[in-house]
């Protein structure tokens, strides 16, 4: 039996990794917060449309479908949904890989050149941010308190061992 997620664009059914994760809808983005590794991602309203969708029944045609109000025609909203495949997939917030891209090579830039100022605009975004670890974020020590180095200190100043 063939994988269904190799035998092309309409039989590709995304699947999107919902395990360890922790999901917040924001008014115009959302936060998708790896538990596992410590990674947040946040999702422009068109990756986040594209993420949402990929229940392994939908597919890249039916994706396209979904980003309708961006003002793009069909093969640029499939172009689209790749690129926020790709994007979902090296985040690694897809439990399938994306193994067939119809973008056929193209790059971000090129995309967003051939599908014009609409792309520009509407196009799916995800930006990762390493979250601190809480030992990272603990208070300053205070004057008069121990220290090594300037950077424990909230004047920024360690003098002797001893915050000024």
């Amino acid at each position: 039996m063939r994988n269904k997620n190799i035998e092309g664009n309409n039989s590709y059914r995304p699947l999107a990794r919902k395990d360890s994760l922790v999901i917040k809808h924001l008014d115009h983005e959302m936060l998708v917060y790896d538990q596992e590794t410590q990674v947040a991602h946040c999702l422009n309203p068109n990756a986040a449309v594209v993420w949402q969708h990929c229940d392994g029944n939908t597919s890249v045609s039916e994706l396209s479908n979904r980003l309708e109000s961006v003002g793009a025609g069909l093969a640029e909203r499939e172009q689209m949904v790749w690129l926020a495949l790709e994007q979902l997939d090296k985040s690694s917030l897809l439990a399938t890989p994306v193994i067939h891209n119809e973008t056929k090579g193209l790059s971000r830039r090129q995309m967003l050149k051939a599908a014009g100022i609409a792309a520009v605009i509407a196009a799916p975004v995800v930006t990762t941010i390493i979250a601190p670890r809480s030992t990272h974020a603990s208070t300053c020590v205070g004057t008069g308190g121990a220290c090594a180095t300037g950077a424990e200190c909230c004047s920024g100043v360690c003098n002797v061992t001893t915050c000024a």
